[in-house]
């Protein structure tokens, strides 16, 4: 069966298609669109109307894929932003009329079982328990678990919503950091209460500001997933990394050759938060993950 995943964030709408049969997945087209839908979120509650034309750009431009690609099933979810935006109606509408399903607004649980789902599915059980951290724009999910979500937690600290909210000058200054940091550990302290976030035997991060990360930390001359996939990031690089693009200027980090033009001003806030969840599971290092919530998506199309 062949089947698409489409993943809107705060940050970027993203498509998976891929055949699946049986326990066999093979990846037919992977693709991602910066379209920033959480502009102004987190301060106003409500979409910018330029957040809303960019991401319909961006449905548009995926449909020829879908149309080219004879897909049979899709699943559209939205997550953080779509969640808290009061005229989320206007975006299902818009997406709906597009590609004949309606985005699906789903809890942060079950985005984080969806990740847990994707991203656990090539480890070794013997690494297990898990947990699996999904640092998105708008929010960020811990789950735990070995072959199934024992416990999961999202908290508001993705890396657009600390970029708006606490990052006002380049690099951010000391002040700024400060309070950054003191919302980060209040976040993780919410998730730690119902997530056993020191248990894990292996912590898995997943989406871009940790394979962003990772190959920072790699040292690639371009962004390159078949090398950032499964690498193991030392506790120690993740810090190191993150200390470098708190001292970077925007264009400074424009020019790094893995960056994505569309993380350049967001990946300093979602580094930090992966820094202080680093120091808060005390992990001495993390699994980064190419498989994420699509590949969960993708895995319960198939499965429904």
């Amino acid at each position: 069966m062949r089947v698409a995943a489409f993943d809107c964030g705060t940050n970027s709408l993203r498509l998976l298609i891929a055949d699946i049969e049986g326990k066999s997945f093979r990846e037919v087209f992977r693709g991602m669109e910066i379209v920033r839908l959480g502009q102004g979120v987190d301060k106003t509650g409500a979409f910018h109307p330029d957040a809303i034309a960019r991401t319909f750009a961006g449905v548009d431009m995926f449909v020829n894929e879908l149309r080219r690609r004879g897909v049979e099933k899709i699943r559209f979810c939205a997550t953080s932003a779509t969640r808290d935006a009061k005229n989320r109606d206007l975006f299902l509408e818009g997406v709906h009329a597009r590609l004949g399903v309606y985005p699906e607004v789903i809890t942060g649980d079950e985005e984080a079982a969806l990740s847990f789902q994707g991203a656990s599915r090539e480890l070794n059980i013997s690494d297990a328990p898990f947990l699996v951290v999904d640092i998105g724009g708008g929010s960020t999910e811990f789950v735990f678990g070995s072959e199934m979500v024992e416990a999961a937690k999202s908290v508001n600290i993705g890396c657009v919503r600390m970029s708006e909210r606490h990052f006002h000058t380049d690099p951010p200054s000391v002040a700024e950091i400060g309070l950054a940091i003191t919302d980060i550990k209040d976040a993780i302290k919410t998730a730690a209460a119902v997530v056993p976030i020191t248990q894990a035997k292996t912590l898995i991060a997943v989406a871009g500001t940790a394979t962003t990360v990772a190959a920072a930390a790699l040292g690639l001359d371009r962004y390159d997933p078949n090398a950032i996939h499964l690498a193991r990031i030392p506790a120690e690089k993740v810090h190191e990394i993150s200390q470098m693009f708190l001292t970077m200027t925007h264009a400074q980090r424009s020019a790094l050759p893995y960056m994505h033009v569309g993380r350049v001003d967001v990946i300093t806030a979602g580094a930090l938060v992966l820094a202080q969840i680093m120091d808060a599971t005390g992990a001495k290092e993390f699994v980064a993950s190419e498989s994420d919530i699509l590949d969960g998506m993708a895995w319960s199309l198939a499965q429904s």
